[in-house]
């Protein structure tokens, strides 16, 4: 979605450079999320999308970087994958931040980013700006995720 800009914001990468390099998030890119994207890349997007908002407007980029890194830190099919005690949407928030204390120390701030990150298909209510801020770019990726490949397609016969 970012055409890899991340790869060249230094401080970028100094922010979640330990979390990429970290097996268990390396470990998202065996995942598909959204049909034409894999975890990994969806959560790299959300996280980076998400940052740069964050310094547009002058909110903790870190803690939207490194928590939007984490926000779907879960291994398994979501699509195949039930469970008893709710849907997906309310366990995997759940999932994530359990696995993301288990490679990081989180914030208060990235720890309701990573739970409150399906606020709209949950009731959980974001406590911070920057919940709700990776909640909404989330929202968006997934959509980009999801159609960029029927938008191309359009494009492509409506240039015939």
């Amino acid at each position: 979605m970012q055409a890899q800009k991340w790869q060249k914001d230094t401080v970028y990468l100094e922010i979640v450079g330990d979390l990429l390099a970290h097996p268990q998030v390396q470990l998202l890119k065996n995942y598909v999320q959204h049909h034409h994207s894999d975890r990994l890349q969806h959560s790299i997007d959300v996280s980076y999308l998400s940052y740069r908002i964050a310094l547009r407007y002058g909110l903790n980029a870190t803690a939207v970087a490194r928590a939007g890194l984490l926000h779907d830190l879960f291994f398994y099919d979501w699509r195949v994958t039930k469970f008893e005690l709710g849907t997906h949407a309310f366990i995997h928030p759940r999932v994530a931040f359990r696995n993301a204390e288990k490679i990081t120390a989180l914030s208060p701030m990235e720890k309701d980013i990573i739970l409150k990150h399906m606020w709209g298909a949950t009731s959980a209510l974001p406590h911070f700006r920057e919940s709700l801020l990776v909640d909404l770019v989330d929202d968006w990726v997934a959509l980009v995720d999801f159609f960029a490949p029927k938008w191309r397609k359009i494009r492509n016969l409506l240039k015939k």
